[in-house]
């Protein structure tokens, strides 16, 4: 670090904090614990912790139910747009990135009366971030709403403001197998977490028999073959903070990489009905290394003779993906006839996009929690089929 360049907050406090879904909070606040976070404390959209960068760098390779690490830069008084320019204006942008580099700003916003709207918030910041470049070199970096090299990210709480570097450089959701999709894809957060919640560890075969493009079976792989979330991921942001460890990161990597295991022939299949998932669903499992494994058939549930002793997770249609739109209730009720009179021995963790349906499966849950999934405010339940 330069001398008499100005320190930021999370070098002071090493704090950051991970954006997680609602409902997954808890479960989040457990990964970080084991990935070597300290001090965590739950907070709005997500978990305040403690890391030193090699954990900092472990928790972005590994986590897969959050879906960014911030590093606070600068805090402040925001009352209006004035104190937000004047706060983005004094920083040093030029100790994060360069004239080369292209940058993004996400906003959220509550509570303060004079700037109320998410997206105005980030266009004032982007304005200062410009200036404060245009007023060192007489040049300014370019933005990228998109695909920025760098992600930067605004919190405003009535009148306190927080402005912070995205370490993940964009959401950690997106692994960058899912080559091909399907019409409303299971978000990679949500898939993670009912591979966690449904107790599986790999000592039974794992079966989705509506698996549309994959998702559950690529995390359930990615999860018993210790494949890191990040694996496929060409970059993260916290190669932009100054005092990035190169080396440190280097051997974070290798140690993970190392710990990955081949998958067990026949553990986890899938199926789809529509032949344009099941193709989706091939590529998009092939593209994890030993992924090719996983047996991906065209077949509608309903032509197995059953699913015995397996545990069963599924992503059932529940209107947007109906084709053609169809009965839902029947839909389901059909589908736990099946669970009940097929699959004995097993257990099957469900998403519920439409909660109204948990009543039409005539199955005792042994528990349901509520998960969000794309806006959808949605709920997984677990049956044990005896």
């Amino acid at each position: 670090m330069k001398a008499g360049r100005k320190v930021f907050e999370y070098q002071k406090t090493r704090r950051y904090f991970a954006q997680a879904a609602g409902g997954f909070e808890d479960l989040a606040a457990g990964e970080l614990a084991k990935l070597g976070a300290a001090h965590i404390k739950g907070g709005f959209r997500g978990i305040y912790f403690q890391a030193d960068p090699a954990v900092l760098y472990h928790i972005n390779y590994n986590a897969r139910l959050v879906s960014r690490i911030l590093a606070p830069l600068v805090s402040f008084r925001c009352r209006d747009r004035d104190d937000l320019y004047r706060a983005g204006r004094a920083v040093d942008w030029s100790a994060l990135f360069s004239l080369d580099d292209t940058f993004g700003i996400f906003a959220n916003v509550s509570g303060n009366d004079a700037l109320r709207h998410s997206k105005f918030a980030a266009l004032c910041l982007k304005d200062a971030v410009a200036d404060a470049f245009r007023s060192r070199t007489g040049r300014r970096p370019d933005v990228d709403p998109l695909e920025p090299a760098i992600w930067l990210n605004l919190f405003i709480a009535r009148d306190k403001a927080t402005i912070s570097l995205d370490t993940s450089g964009g959401s950690l959701h997106r692994r960058g197998y899912r080559r091909a999709s399907v019409e409303a894809p299971m978000q990679e957060t949500l898939a993670a977490a009912m591979v966690a919640l449904s107790g599986w560890r790999g000592e039974r075969p794992l079966h989705d028999p509506m698996c549309g493009g994959g998702t559950l079976l690529c995390e359930a792989m990615m999860a018993v073959c210790r494949i890191p979330s990040g694996y496929l991921r060409p970059r993260f942001g916290f190669s932009f903070l100054p005092d990035f460890k190169a080396a440190v990161w280097e051997r974070v990597k290798r140690e993970a990489d190392e710990k990955m295991t081949p998958l067990p022939e026949g553990l986890i299949s899938g199926g789809d009905i529509d032949r344009d998932a099941v193709k989706a669903a091939r590529i998009n499992c092939s593209t994890l290394p030993g992924g090719g494994g996983i047996r991906v058939l065209h077949r509608d549930y309903r032509d197995l003779s059953g699913l015995e002793d397996q545990a069963i997770l599924c992503n059932p249609p529940y209107g947007i993906r109906m084709k053609p739109a169809g009965d839902l209730a029947l839909f389901f009720k059909a589908f736990g006839d099946f669970l009940k009179q097929r699959c004995k021995g097993s257990s099957a963790t469900i998403y519920f996009g439409n909660r109204e349906m948990i009543k039409r499966i005539g199955l005792k849950a042994a528990w349901k929690k509520p998960m969000r999934n794309a806006g959808l405010d949605g709920r997984v339940a677990q049956y044990d089929l005896y």
